[in-house]
């Protein structure tokens, strides 16, 4: 199929922008960084009387548990409980988060289609496609039905349609970033990665989330007394085994973790057998889970995008113990405690009920992680010490952010000419011979899953 042309409602240059966003991720509820940092985009984009729409993958809701989970994350983060019945009766389901228009799709063989009707209906200025789509099946419908007009927004590089890192290397895809108006990383580690591996430039837009810690620095949270030390979204490549391992070693601390889209239930199933490791529920607020924590560990073992939380849990005074793993680095300000691993390279065609393949874990020291956390929570002095330390750092690059960057990003850009625009090309299903083994059963794992999804 050739490229469209995507209706404008207005002149480029007018006020006011149609900002539509699209994700194969759950955003009612929202889950995971890569979709806060899209929502602080978009309120952001909103404040300014912009007019922005998101369409986005549902919720599972095709057996009983994963209704019953989602029922359990809306009343966790004190959302609309009805919407998860919309959600089971109707294949297309419209939400509302933060004063966002939420376009829900449940079934995945209609959302392509369902993307199309969007651009066609809403007539955006510009079309967001966020990384979170391993099959791309987005981001080439974007590239068809909104030619000239796409930005990419590169966050997960396991979700990317090139470079090493990735699930599912596809050609036309990648042809569609490199053609895309613009490409909008989140850290230098990402916008290196982009360089190299697409190649082209890419602009670094950080997510607008600490803007109100501008004028005045938050109450400092890291609970030196009652505080757990805690793991966010415990999974095998979040790097539960180094988590288990430190709680095997130190009996005598309170950890705790909080359950995210990676958790399976052999990940709460292991972390249960330990009686020193608490499951908290999930929360709207992220201070509400900040302010229970002592240390945040994040020994991630794939390449991060940047490492949202780890930034947040600084500028409240939690500190951070994390992976010298891609943009955690530039995350944690060079005042985190970062420890080097070994990171993930290849997965097994075995999935959890996550649908997560399962990855094959280099040999991993937990000594290091051990030593720094005892030398963190030595003394009480040097663990106010390491909070103000990096909370300061954190401030100083959240102050050192412009929260519209975005908007002046698109307002500034100007469409892409259509002559010599990518083709279609290479359907999704027809670029998998070109996968590994173990990608190429993960890929059609996913599709088959979406596909056959029933009410």
């Amino acid at each position: 199929m050739e490229p469209v042309p995507c209706p404008l409602s207005h002149s480029i240059r007018g006020t006011a922008l149609r900002i539509l966003l699209t994700s194969n991720a759950s955003y009612l509820p929202p889950r995971g960084g890569s979709t806060r940092s899209n929502l602080a985009y978009l309120e952001a984009l909103a404040e300014h009387g912009h007019t922005v729409r998101v369409v986005a993958a549902a919720a599972d809701v095709q057996t009983e548990a994963q209704r019953a989970l989602l029922r359990k994350e809306l009343s966790e983060q004190q959302m609309d409980a009805g919407f998860a019945r919309r959600l089971e009766k109707d294949e297309v389901a419209i939400g509302r988060l933060n004063d966002l228009d939420i376009v829900c799709i449940r079934n995945y063989s209609r959302h392509a289609r369902a993307l199309e009707e969007q651009v066609r209906d809403f007539r955006p200025d510009w079309v967001l496609v966020s990384s979170e789509d391993v099959s791309h099946v987005l981001l080439n419908e974007a590239a068809r039905c909104a030619a000239g007009r796409l930005v990419y927004i590169a966050h997960t590089p396991q979700f990317f349609p090139f470079g090493p890192a990735s699930w599912h290397v596809d050609a036309a895809a990648t042809e569609a970033v490199r053609r895309a108006a613009s490409v909008v990383v989140i850290s230098q580690a990402m916008r290196e990665y982009v360089r190299e591996h697409l190649p082209r430039e890419a602009e670094v837009v950080h997510p607008p989330i600490y803007s109100e810690f501008l004028e005045q620095a938050p109450k400092m949270l890291g609970d030196y007394d009652q505080g757990a030390v805690a793991l966010l979204n415990p999974c095998a490549v979040k790097g539960i085994s180094l988590f288990l391992g430190m709680a095997d070693l130190l009996p005598a601390e309170r950890f705790a973790v909080l359950p995210g889209w990676g958790t399976s239930s052999q990940d709460l199933a292991q972390l249960r057998t330990r009686k020193n490791i608490s499951i908290w529920p999930r929360v709207r607020r992220i201070e509400d889970f900040l302010a229970r924590v002592k240390v945040l560990l994040m020994p991630s073992l794939w390449l991060e995008g940047f490492g949202l939380i780890a930034a947040e849990a600084m500028m409240r005074g939690v500190p951070v113990m994390a992976s010298d793993s891609g943009g955690l680095r530039e995350a944690t300000a060079g005042a985190g405690f970062l420890i080097p691993v070994r990171l993930i390279e290849n997965y097994e065609p075995v999935f959890d009920d996550r649908n997560m393949p399962r990855p094959v874990l280099p040999e991993q020291d937990v000594t290091p992680w051990v030593q720094g956390l005892r030398q963190l929570l030595g003394s009480r002095e040097g663990y106010q010490e390491q909070c103000a330390r990096q909370q300061q750092a954190a401030l100083r690059f959240a102050r050192s952010l412009d929260r519209f960057q975005m908007e002046k990003l698109l307002l500034a850009l100007e469409p892409r000419p259509m002559e010599g625009a990518a083709p279609a090309g290479l359907s999704v299903v027809g670029s998998i011979d070109r996968l590994s083994e173990a990608k190429r059963t993960l890929l059609l794992k996913r599709m088959r899953d979406r596909q056959t999804a029933k009410p």
